[in-house]
């Protein structure tokens, strides 16, 4: 079987953004080149435990690449997708290059392709992200390993945005408290969740695909028994109320249901939220104040920025 890689050359805001839109168009899984991956600095305690090429990243920006079958849609599919690109702009953010390109690639290139990106990761104090097909003995008597399939999932794991959650999570999360992650993707923060000792975690994603790949990723780790995985949009259909609410999405999805967050949560239940480009920080900021939340802090990754804020009482 023939399969076609998608490739878009786009700028760092836009990486989530584009990804979601592979997503929709049949892709389960996407490879993310980033420029900026070579170059950074890591310390032994969080240090990657692989050594990267400059060669296999783009010279700017990011290259969001998918797999897709090689069939007689695929030229409307793509189509499609350059056109949902475009698009982006008309929610305020840059979409650089902009370059969608395609080739053909056998079966077997394809199953293998992303693998040589993809290796264990220490992304925090505690949690290192392993891939399944990879031996790792933990380092650390309290280290937590989440294991990934990216073939099944929406990325490693390891993109800043997630990486500031996780890191919000170790710090948070106390023993036998609730937690809801609002558009769960792969999975990883409501694993993460469990591991640190949630009695309960409530994953909704509105993508069907999205709620399989993180139902397949949490058995995987042995925390279904904790996690409960549901196809929802947002807090729609959230009725009990969490300790911890955390969303890993774009800041204007963020905005839209700050106000929902803020009745299902306790007083001082905190809300954590990513995936905001740090020239958007304030405006996120601006917006919890006003829905009557307290920022307890805000951390910086590169251009990315997590918050957490916290319910004020009455």
């Amino acid at each position: 079987m023939k399969w076609s890689e998608i490739s878009i050359h786009t700028t760092h805001e836009a990486t989530e953004a584009v990804a979601n839109i592979l997503h929709e168009a049949g892709a389960s899984g996407v490879i993310i080149e980033d420029s900026n991956e070579p170059d950074r600095i890591h310390e032994d305690r969080f240090g990657e435990i692989y050594e990267l090429k400059k060669e296999d990243f783009p010279a700017e920006g990011v290259i969001v690449k998918a797999y897709l079958p090689a069939n007689s849609f695929l030229i409307e599919t793509v189509k499609e997708i350059s056109e949902s690109v475009d698009k982006l702009v008309e929610y305020g953010l840059d979409v650089g290059i902009n370059l969608v390109q395609t080739s053909e690639v056998d079966e077997e290139d394809w199953a293998t392709a992303w693998k040589k990106y993809y290796h264990p990761v220490k992304i925090s104090s505690r949690f290192t992200i392993v891939p399944t097909w990879e031996d790792y003995e933990p380092v650390e008597s309290d280290e937590l390993i989440i294991e990934l399939d990216p073939g099944m999932a929406f990325g490693t794991g390891t993109h800043p945005t997630t990486v500031l959650c996780l890191q919000a999570l170790e710090k948070y999360v106390k023993k036998g408290d609730s937690v809801i992650d609002v558009g769960t993707g792969s999975g990883v923060l409501s694993i993460g969740a469990a591991l640190l000792g949630a009695s309960h975690v409530h994953a909704l994603d509105l993508d069907e695909v999205a709620v399989t790949a993180a139902k397949e990723n949490i058995e995987l780790n042995n925390v279904q028994n904790i996690v409960e995985v549901t196809h929802g949009n947002l807090l729609d259909s959230v009725k009990d109320p969490a300790s911890i609410i955390v969303a890993n999405i774009l800041a204007e999805v963020i905005m839209t249901f700050t106000e929902d967050a803020y009745s299902i949560l306790p007083d001082n239940g905190l809300f954590i939220v990513s995936g905001i480009i740090a020239q958007k920080r304030d405006l996120v900021r601006d917006d919890l104040i006003e829905k009557g939340f307290e920022i307890v802090e805000s951390i910086l990754m590169e251009d990315w920025v997590a918050i957490i804020a916290s319910k004020r009482g009455v």
